[in-house]
């Protein structure tokens, strides 16, 4: 297993049309703490990216705000001009310090933002770009014009949307092709099951994020740990294994800013659960993210 390629989880097309594999790198992590500012250790960092494509990982997802700025520049430095990579950014989160983030989503700033992510990248086309937040102060409909301005010029190939309801899925896909929705799931956190569900219907490639947490089933003893040592894996291993198998269009991107953990993330796309492993992690899953909603 330690020699597993990513071509092992499995392809999808973004859009109906941009190939990659569905384990991809999740960028925010090789920023320094509190997601601000340059990463203690730049070195490693860089050989990090520069390990994707040897390990068959040929979709990141990164933000402008993660530094800001920081890691579109470093996945410039380690990988432009990406050859048979797609990297997929966002915008429509302003940064004041370390772990602040602020929504703003004025259709003018949603422009201003993709087209610096153009230079950061070094590209003449964001393959995926994805509105990181619905800014509650502009109107929704004001901010899907905008990102159909992008896709109409060309500035952008694909657009997403992040942590949104399927109210706001179907909404945007009357003004512009919906791609990916990137929300927060992961076995024990199913509070976007209904987005799921409407995603897979649709074709909609779904991002999950935090996609290692697990919560008690990872304790010692606990179901996630007994499967884990089942497969000679683990807890982190087997919850992404469960992610893949969840469904077609899923895409995790579990991130880190160290070669070591991100060859034992890829590992995971060479385990291959049981129907019956695979549905007593979902039950005890759904049993705990039950038993953590308040009353």
């Amino acid at each position: 297993m330690a020699n597993t390629n990513a071509a092992s989880s499995g392809t999808f097309k973004i859009g109906g049309s941009t190939a990659i594999h569905r384990l991809g790198f999740g960028a925010m992590r090789i920023t320094g703490k509190g997601i601000w500012g340059p990463p203690a250790d730049k070195a490693e960092c860089l050989r990090t990216l520069r390990r994707l494509p040897e390990l068959g990982v040929n979709f990141i997802d990164t933000a402008d705000s993660y530094g800001p700025d920081v890691s579109e520049g470093l996945i410039r430095e380690a990988l432009h001009p990406y050859p048979g990579m797609l990297v997929a950014t966002k915008a429509g989160l302003t940064r004041s310090g370390p772990d602040e983030w602020q929504p703003l989503g004025r259709p003018e700033y949603l422009r201003q933002q993709a087209l610096k992510s153009l230079r950061w990248l070094g590209v003449e086309q964001i393959g995926l770009w994805q509105l990181h937040r619905i800014d509650h102060k502009v109107p929704r409909d004001e901010q899907f014009g905008a990102i159909k301005a992008l896709l109409d010029e060309g500035i952008i190939a694909h657009a997403g949307l992040s942590e949104v309801s399927v109210d706001d899925v179907v909404a945007a896909s009357a003004v512009f092709p919906v791609a990916t929705v990137q929300n927060r799931y992961n076995l024990v956190d199913r509070g976007s099951e209904d987005v799921l569900d409407h995603c897979e219907k649709h074709g909609i490639g779904f991002i999950p994020w935090y996609p290692l947490a697990a919560g008690s089933l990872a304790g010692r003893g606990g179901l996630l740990d007994r499967i884990a040592n089942a497969h000679g894996a683990t807890p982190s291993q087997v919850a992404l294994a469960w992610l893949l198998r969840r469904s077609p269009v899923m895409l995790p991107i579990p991130g880190t800013s160290k070669v070591s953990h991100l060859e034992q993330n890829v590992a995971a796309a060479g385990i291959t659960l049981s129907d019956a492993e695979f549905a007593e992690l979902d039950a005890g899953g759904k049993a705990e993210f039950s038993s953590a909603k308040p009353d």
